[in-house]
C-alpha cells in the first residue's frame, strides 16, 4: 500500500512580482531565502529590476555556489509556467543593456519597460542607478562604496555570530549606517525625488525602481513610488494582486514568508481611490 503524498502548499498568487538587486555571484546574497521565495509563488509578470547577478563581485572574486544556479534556474522556470520574465539591467549587470528588446531563454532583456496595472495604471519600471551622480560620474568612487559595502557586510557576519551565542536577534550594521548618517538619508530622499521627477516626465502613475537597498511603498505628489529593497540585507519584493493592490512584502533575516515575521506595507489609499476615480471621469468627459 503506497502513502499518500504530502500535500504540496499552496502557492501564493500575485499579477505581478517585481524583485531588485538579487546580486547573484556575491557571498552575500540571500540566495535560499531567494529561492524559497520564488518557488512559492505564481505571477503572470515578473520584473528583475536590475543588480541581478553581480558582475562586479564576480571580477573581484569568483563565487558561483549551486544554490545561485538554483535560482537562474527557476527563473528560468518561470516562463514555461505562463510568467512573462522581464529583465531590467542595473549597473552591477549593465552588459546586458546593450541587450535591449532581445529574449534570451524566454527571459526578455527591456531597459524601461512600461507595465499596466490591473486597474489601469501605468507603471515606468528601471532600476534606478542613472539618477544616483555617483555612479553616473565617477566610477573609482563608486567602486570604493561598493567594496566598503561588502567590508560592512562581512563584519555583520562575525557580528551577528556573537548575537546570536549571547541569544539575541540579528542586526544589520550596514542599514544602521544607513539610517542614522545625514548625509546617506540626504542621499536617498534626493534620489527618491530624482526617480518621482523622471516619473513625471514619462506621465505614469507609479515608479518602480531598485538600486539603493531601501525598500520603500508610499505616495510622493500624485505618484506612487516603489522601490524592490534588495536579496541582501531587506529579502524584499514589490507585488501587485489581481485587483491592482500594490504591496510591499518584506521578510527580513528573521521573519518567513506568509507568516506573522512578515512586513506587509501596502500603498496608501488614496492611490486606490485615484485609480478607480480616474476611468470614471474619463467617461464623464467623452
Amino acid at each position: 500500500m503506497m502513502l499518500d503524498e504530502p500535500d504540496k502548499p499552496q502557492k501564493l498568487q500575485f499579477r505581478t512580482v517585481w524583485i531588485s538587486d538579487l546580486h547573484l555571484g556575491s557571498r552575500f546574497c540571500r540566495a535560499e531565502r531567494l529561492l524559497h521565495f520564488l518557488k512559492s509563488i505564481q505571477c503572470d509578470y515578473l520584473y528583475l529590476v536590475g543588480d541581478i547577478i553581480d558582475i562586479w563581485a564576480l571580477k573581484r572574486k569568483w563565487h558561483w555556489p549551486k544554490l545561485h544556479s538554483d535560482v537562474v534556474r527557476r527563473i528560468l522556470k518561470s516562463d514555461h509556467k505562463g510568467t512573462r520574465v522581464v529583465f531590467v539591467p542595473g549597473n552591477h549587470d549593465e552588459l546586458f543593456r546593450s541587450y535591449n528588446r532581445l529574449v534570451f531563454g524566454g527571459v526578455e532583456i527591456n531597459n524601461e519597460p512600461i507595465h499596466e496595472t490591473a486597474d489601469g495604471r501605468k507603471v515606468v519600471i528601471l532600476h534606478g542607478d542613472i539618477f544616483d551622480a555617483v555612479v553616473a560620474n565617477h566610477r573609482l568612487i563608486t567602486f570604493i562604496g561598493d567594496w566598503l559595502y561588502d567590508v560592512l557586510l562581512r563584519v555583520n557576519i562575525w557580528f551577528n555570530a556573537l548575537r546570536r551565542w549571547c541569544g539575541f536577534g540579528h542586526w544589520s550594521l550596514s542599514s544602521y549606517i544607513k539610517h542614522r548618517v545625514k548625509k546617506v538619508i540626504s542621499f536617498i530622499g534626493s534620489y527618491e525625488e530624482a526617480v518621482v521627477r523622471y516619473a513625471h516626465q514619462k506621465n505614469v502613475d507609479m515608479v518602480v525602481c531598485g538600486h539603493i537597498h531601501h525598500p520603500e511603498v508610499r505616495e510622493m505628489g500624485d505618484v506612487l513610488y516603489c522601490n524592490c529593497g534588495d536579496w541582501v540585507e531587506n529579502c524584499s519584493a514589490i507585488v501587485e494582486h489581481h485587483d491592482g493592490r500594490i504591496e510591499m512584502l518584506r521578510f527580513g533575516f528573521e521573519g518567513e514568508l506568509d507568516s506573522e515575521g512578515t512586513q506587509r506595507v501596502a500603498e496608501p489609499e488614496s492611490s486606490r481611490r485615484r485609480a478607480a476615480r480616474e476611468p470614471e471621469e474619463a467617461l464623464a468627459a467623452r
